[in-house]
């Protein structure tokens, strides 16, 4: 038994190996991009509770349009990650193509949005039903920190077009060099801007978002320069200037395959604004602890969704390479290795988030709350990290629609309803419902394990692509 469980489920040292000279340098990436938000956030936090929460809300405005351009990227991307396991260069560079219309279009809509929307979508965070904190405060510092943060929508979106792009190509090194030189600059102007020192005035939150947005100007210039300077190793950059044109079979197909997973993205990630917002209605106080529990859950959760992220490249790429036994072999070691890996993490999670909040200057009541938030996210890490690593399965083979059922169909029919009757009809405890709304999350456990034994999503999507 414990043969078969091994030969299913464990590889050998060539497999880890490569595994992990895959994932550590965008878990070192993300870790510290992830370490500077939370000294970021700590920064704003000494201020006082309406600066961190105004903070706080733009950035889960902000964190939607995130994972709109990651959507944006991500459905030409499983055509990308599949056509370099191929060979083919043009392809790619047509994948590329559409990734940059894609990442236009999103900023585009989102500066409008953010421009003429400003005070009402801030204000759907903002209840003054609770004890602490005053909201047309939070409201005022909202609006100054999102004034200056569309500045940075731009070079955003067109280095993540650029960086997953690399990625695909197994080359997480070069993004991971951007993302340090990025998280750097940014804590550094931080400490400069945030408090006045050097000489500098004490901007306050203004000078928080003028700190990130030259920090993703950095990171955008260095992707941008290494992939033009480097066309030896990103064939697919030769020409891809040259033309708009992307030929129809492979627009077609990535709008099939990607229209779903783009707009899976763009509903999960509002759906998860929406679920925040439920929890708001009971008090600026649960904004403040929500955002210090999001903030250093953020800090743990790097493990599984890069190792997730993982899934979808090399998995991609055996199937577009028409390896399809070994990618399910494959499939099996890293699902495994993901939660296995993340259970430990929560452990330590458990062990050392209850000291966190102790570091911010806000009231006792939020501190506490805090601290509930980050053991429940904690415990159901485990559970998040098989679910992530089953969305990267079926969306490596293509399977966008199912993806789409299974992440926002998913949210918005079950999650949402239940978090918004439980924080709006109910005199339950928000902490309570907090773990209630968090632990849906077995339901998903279990769709999705029965989807990837299914092997609906082991098929080559670009055998018949131009």
């Amino acid at each position: 038994m414990w043969k078969n469980f091994k030969r299913k489920y464990i590889g050998d040292k060539d497999f880890y190996k490569y595994i992990l000279i895959l994932a550590v340098p965008m878990i070192i990436q993300n870790a510290i991009t992830s370490f500077v938000s939370f000294l970021d956030n700590i920064m704003v936090g000494q201020i006082g509770t309406e600066q961190m929460s105004g903070v706080a809300i733009v950035n889960q405005l902000m964190f939607v349009f995130n994972i709109c351009i990651f959507g944006g990227v991500s459905g030409a991307g499983i055509f990308g990650t599949q056509f370099f396991g191929k060979g083919d260069h043009e392809g790619h560079k047509h994948a590329f193509r559409f990734k940059l219309y894609a990442c236009a279009f999103i900023t585009g809509i989102a500066l409008l949005l953010f421009g003429f929307l400003d005070t009402q979508l801030i204000s759907l965070y903002l209840n003054d039903t609770g004890s602490v904190g005053d909201i047309h405060l939070a409201l005022q510092y909202g609006k100054e920190y999102l004034a200056i943060m569309m500045i940075g929508l731009i070079p955003f979106s067109l280095g993540q077009a650029y960086t997953s792009t690399i990625r695909e190509t197994g080359q997480t090194f070069v993004p991971m060099l951007a993302g340090i030189a990025a998280v750097v600059t940014n804590l550094i102007l931080d400490y400069i801007l945030i408090f006045g020192v050097f000489g500098s005035p004490a901007l306050g939150v203004q000078g928080a978002a003028i700190a990130t947005v030259i920090a993703r100007f950095v990171e955008c210039f260095i992707v941008v320069f290494w992939t033009h300077s480097h066309k030896e190793k990103n064939r697919y950059i030769i020409g891809a200037y040259r033309s708009p044109k992307i030929p129809w079979t492979i627009l077609k197909g990535i709008f099939i395959k990607g229209s779903p997973l783009m707009f899976n993205e763009m509903f999960w990630a509002a759906g998860m604004a929406v679920i925040s917002q439920c929890y708001a209605v009971r008090g600026l106080e649960v904004v403040a602890a929500q955002n210090i529990s999001s903030t250093i859950s953020n800090l743990f959760n790097i493990i599984y969704i890069q190792l997730g992220g993982c899934i979808s490249i090399v998995v991609g790429q055996q199937l577009g390479a028409g390896r399809i036994e070994e990618a399910k072999d494959t499939d099996n070691k890293m699902i495994f290795f993901s939660v296995f890996c993340c259970s430990c993490v929560a452990a330590v999670m458990v062990l050392m988030g209850r000291f966190f909040p102790s570091i911010y200057n806000t009231e006792e009541s939020i501190k506490e709350l805090a601290k509930s938030f980050i053991v429940i996210s904690a415990l159901v890490m485990p559970l998040c990290a098989y679910c992530h690593c089953a969305y990267f399965t079926l969306r490596s083979g293509g399977k966008t629609i199912v993806t789409f059922l299974f992440d926002s169909v998913y949210t918005w029919v079950l999650v949402i309803p239940f978090a918004y009757s439980l924080a709006n009809f109910t005199a339950l405890p928000i902490t309570f419902i907090f773990f209630l709304v968090q632990f849906t999350e077995l339901i998903k456990v279990i769709i999705g394990y029965f989807m990837v034994r299914s092997g609906v999503w082991l098929q080559n999507i670009v055998t018949d692509q131009a």
